[in-house]
């Protein structure tokens, strides 16, 4: 499986989920790359930001060779999961992710306000807008291909996360460890952990415990873009919305979208 997305689309919290049920279903430690035990009952997923990085990362000759980007015959061959939330959510979270927690682009865009990144060329609305179009006009053909909302899965955890196993072929999943998952994974919980620093992997480390925005396990929480969107700001992602495919199933209008679970 491939699972594609970009950053701060809730993308850790479905990973935590997926390495808490296999690491128990295996006997093993919790760990972010189970790939490290060998176990090969442990379902093998890729988790990529693909297009955005390519878009955003590296130089010329990075670009020229696609170094960001996961190569078609990987993708030709699985399954591929798209990873949605609310764009505006998304920016949000990553400019505080560029300006809080992430010590070299801070240094690049600590001091531009959250106004004038949400008008970034490469890091704005606009350019999250059009890398989640692209992706679905590529993939939406694709035999395997799934689009899975962060805000359903925040509404009906157990219930998406059992159709996310479903497509690694774990359709009759052991109850007493997928809660077990399911509660390991839990926001609020996976904030203490991370607070704590009981994690192995730099992905769940906190930056700086005093300060709960560098937390890589923030808030999560869906419309919080209200909280930090002046009103103009606001308008203008409005008219960045208007731009995303509707497939996506998110209403562009002044309040937080809501994923409409179509798919």
């Amino acid at each position: 499986m491939i699972v594609l997305s970009v950053p701060k689309s809730g993308r850790t919290w479905l990973r935590t989920f997926l390495c808490a049920y296999f690491c128990k279903r295996g006997g093993h430690e919790f760990t972010l790359t189970p790939d490290r035990y060998g176990d090969r009952t442990i379902p093998r997923v890729i988790y990529s930001h693909d297009l955005f990085e390519h878009r955003t990362k590296g130089d010329l000759w990075d670009t020229i060779r696609g170094k960001y980007l996961v190569p078609a015959k990987e993708l030709r061959r699985t399954t591929i999961v798209l990873l949605a939330r609310d764009p505006r959510d998304v920016f949000v979270s990553l400019y505080l992710q560029m300006t809080r927690r992430d010590p070299g682009m801070r240094a690049e865009f600590g001091q531009r306000t959250i106004s004038e990144m949400l008008r970034d060329q490469r890091f704005g609305i606009r350019s999250i807008v059009q890398t989640m179009n692209d992706w679905l006009d590529e993939f939406s053909g694709h035999r395997n291909f799934s689009l899975l909302q962060y805000e359903s899965v925040r509404a009906a955890p157990a219930e998406q996360f059992r159709a996310l196993l479903a497509l690694l072929d774990e359709t009759e999943p052991d109850m007493s460890i997928f809660q077990d998952a399911l509660d390991f994974s839990e926001f609020g919980n996976m904030q203490k952990l991370e607070a704590a620093g009981v994690f192995d992997s730099k992905i769940l480390q906190a930056r700086d415990i005093r300060d709960p925005e560098s937390f890589k396990v923030r808030r999560g929480k869906i419309g919080g873009y209200e909280d930090y969107l002046f009103a103009q700001d606001r308008q203008y992602a409005i008219y960045a919305l208007r731009r995303l495919n509707p497939d996506f199933g998110y209403e562009a209008n002044e309040h937080a979208a809501v994923a409409s679970n179509r798919h």
